[in-house]
């Protein structure tokens, strides 16, 4: 089966987008994990298969495979991406949509300078929504690994995430210590990691171990969820940019209650066909 896609990045977290409205389209974990492969297959973090909408709420609704094939319940640099290519494709023509995943539904605006704002919903902070093995919510958690006590803030952004403060995140342990809390039994299932280095109240950087993928160029939901634990650890204002190895996010968050808002770019690479 000959399957056209597009491939696209948003600040280096790269997708291959595929649209499932016109076309019925079934992948197993081995053929995604292999068209994930940078050297056999076209490589990519995520892959994003676009539906046609579940509810009448939604313009569209999309599902998010991680390179290892498992899927993912949401992802802001994905949605960008997403928003982008139904516009260019003309499957649409709104600027504004409505956008859902298995865990999320999302407002999007595509902004006059070329940027994309979502509406990435309100932050779980709930232990049993993360999911998370502690019986009452924090601020912060104390983790051990290896016989080390480490703080995390966590929460869901529709996926699990654990953030810790870091003073370089040049030096921090992401490869080692990543994979460890990724996969702590704190975390049922699974989380992706967050190391986060604080340049002053309205800017971090930041470095993301994603579960199923790695460590990754950029992570929207990543960003987010550092913003927000920082804002409840009263380090962050409520409009912060984000560093990431890929480029710069902008997030917004009033704290408990609110919306986060995320705004950034998302780009096309090329288009292909690939036989599947």
């Amino acid at each position: 089966m000959i399957v056209p896609f597009t491939k696209m990045q948003g600040i280096g977290n790269d997708f291959v987008v595929v649209d499932a409205i016109s076309q019925a389209l079934y992948l197993n974990q081995g053929q995604i994990s292999q068209l994930a492969h940078r050297n056999f297959g076209i490589g990519f973090d995520q892959l994003l298969l676009i539906e046609a909408p579940q509810h009448p709420e939604a313009d569209f609704h999309f599902r998010i495979f991680n390179a290892d094939g498992s899927e993912a319940g949401h992802c802001g640099n994905g949605a960008r991406a997403v928003a982008k290519y139904v516009r260019q494709k003309g499957l649409t023509w709104k600027r504004e949509l409505r956008l859902s995943t298995n865990t999320a539904t999302m407002n999007t605006v595509l902004e006059d300078n070329g940027l994309i704002t979502i509406n990435m919903g309100k932050p779980r902070l709930e232990p049993e929504k993360i999911p998370l093995r502690f019986a009452e919510a924090s601020d912060a958690y104390a983790i051990e690994v290896d016989g080390i006590r480490h703080k995390v803030g966590a929460v869901s952004m529709g996926n699990p995430h654990c953030v810790l403060t870091v003073d370089n995140i040049a030096t921090a342990p992401v490869q080692e210590l990543g994979p460890k809390l990724s996969q702590h039994s704190y975390f049922p299932a699974q989380a992706n990691v967050g190391f986060m280095q604080i340049v002053n109240p309205e800017e971090i950087k930041l470095r993301v171990f994603e579960r199923g993928v790695g460590e990754t160029l950029a992570c929207g939901t990543g960003a987010c969820a550092a913003v927000v634990v920082g804002r409840l650890q009263n380090l962050l204002k409520e409009k912060v940019k984000v560093g990431l190895p890929g480029g710069s996010l902008w997030i917004r968050w009033e704290g408990k209650g609110h919306q986060v808002y995320m705004t950034g770019p998302a780009k096309v690479v090329f288009e292909g066909q690939i036989d599947i």
